[in-house]
């Protein structure tokens, strides 16, 4: 019988300890704000998928682009025309070597963005577009006025304040786009 009663023991022990493991782990998950060492009572705050740039909350991100070994999602802050930006790519390690750029989320802020026609000017000149030639149709971001083109959807958040999703590659799809859009929100606060 001792041997019964010690393997019993031994094995409570290493099953008190695999879900002691299991709840730490499941306490300190990534994607949430709450967890180990949260406030009693604290519930987990999923993160936004995609992060955040700039004070927007990137909720959706194509199924393609899961961050994983080959997909890095990395940040950059630069000025270009007067205007400031905060950019927020993802980019695929290519099997030869290098990357390619598949996704960009761009924030933009200057008091020269006063409207949908000066945004569409704007990007036209940034991404060395002809303006008249750039095939655009009218795109509502929940209440925004903008624009929606084959790999890209952009517009104004505010007044100085726009943002343009785009699928640098063409690789994506238009839907994905208009999904990726429509998941950025303005974050509270």
């Amino acid at each position: 019988m001792r041997i019964v009663r010690g393997t019993v023991r031994a094995w409570a022990a290493v099953l008190a300890i695999v879900v002691a493991a299991v709840v730490a782990t499941a306490a300190a998950a990534p994607g949430t704000t709450a967890g180990a060492g949260a406030a009693p009572g604290a519930e987990d705050t999923p993160e936004p998928e995609g992060g955040t740039v700039d004070g927007f909350a990137i909720g959706h991100v194509p199924a393609a682009l899961a961050e994983g070994a080959e997909v890095e999602a990395s940040e950059v802050s630069f000025t270009w025309g007067g205007v400031d930006f905060t950019a927020r790519t993802w980019e695929r390690a290519l099997a030869g070597g290098g990357f390619r750029v598949e996704l960009q989320v761009l924030v933009m802020r200057a008091e020269t963005l006063a409207g949908p026609e000066e945004l569409r000017a704007f990007l036209a000149e940034y991404h060395e577009r002809d303006a008249q030639e750039w095939e655009l149709e009218e795109f509502d971001h929940r209440g925004s006025p903008g624009f929606m083109g084959a790999a890209e959807a952009f517009w104004l958040e505010d007044r100085g304040v726009a943002v343009e999703v785009r699928d640098s590659a063409d690789l994506l799809g238009r839907e994905e786009v208009r999904r990726t859009a429509l998941g950025i929100t303005r974050e509270e606060g």
